[in-house]
């Protein structure tokens, strides 16, 4: 139940970014919808298929679609009428990477993944909906940017199967890995936190 809930909340603030994305870029009703989708189910989708679960998890269970609809219709209203905040699209995207790549791991992790590939999932689970995303909006893909992305979702994800290992119940571990990655994420933001760059010998 709890994966499930972490599920519908990730497609939904997936959702409304696809949603912000596509109005900062000038895309009409039908254009923000498909982003809404692109973004909320693509990691998934990418998830399911390399670990070969069939059907994919929004056909098995179209409760998903209907999650996206409500949230990027309830989206496109509230920013016709009121500016969304100034970080709405980096506070919604940090939100929907915690909650996807740990509700990802989760699912390899029930299909008894090794540990790597716990993580492996989880992290393109939360960052594979983003990248696709900022692609079709003309946008430079968070994930190759300067301040952590995919690196908060393997932290996290790694603090997630930590606190499992030393026997710590599911809920807690879970909501520590949550809100791990939400913290090093908008840290990384506000701090201008960044992996060491490469500089090679000329």
């Amino acid at each position: 139940m709890l994966l499930y809930l972490l599920d519908l909340i990730g497609v939904a603030v997936f959702a409304v970014s696809g949603v912000l994305a596509a109005s900062r870029s000038g895309m009409d009703l039908l254009g923000g919808l498909a982003l809404a989708a692109l973004t909320a189910i693509g990691g998934g989708t990418l998830r399911d298929v390399l670990l070969n679960r069939h059907p994919i998890f929004w056909i098995r269970d179209a409760r998903y679609l209907w999650v996206i609809l409500v949230a990027a219709l309830l989206t496109m209203a509230y920013i016709s009428f009121f500016p969304p905040p100034v970080y709405s699209l980096l506070i919604a995207d940090g939100l929907g990477l915690a909650l996807f790549a740990i509700s990802g791991a989760q699912i390899a992790e029930a299909d008894k993944h090794s540990p790597l590939i716990v993580i492996l999932m989880g992290a393109m689970t939360g960052t594979a909906g983003g990248m696709l995303r900022d692609v079709m909006s003309v946008r430079v893909p968070m994930i190759f940017e300067q301040d952590l992305y995919a690196t908060a979702a393997i932290a996290g994800i790694a603090v997630y199967l930590i606190l499992q290992k030393l026997g710590l119940p599911r809920t807690v571990a879970v909501s520590a890995g949550v809100l791990a990655i939400l913290a090093l994420r908008i840290a990384a933001v506000v701090f201008g936190w960044h992996l060491p760059r490469l500089h090679a010998m000329h």
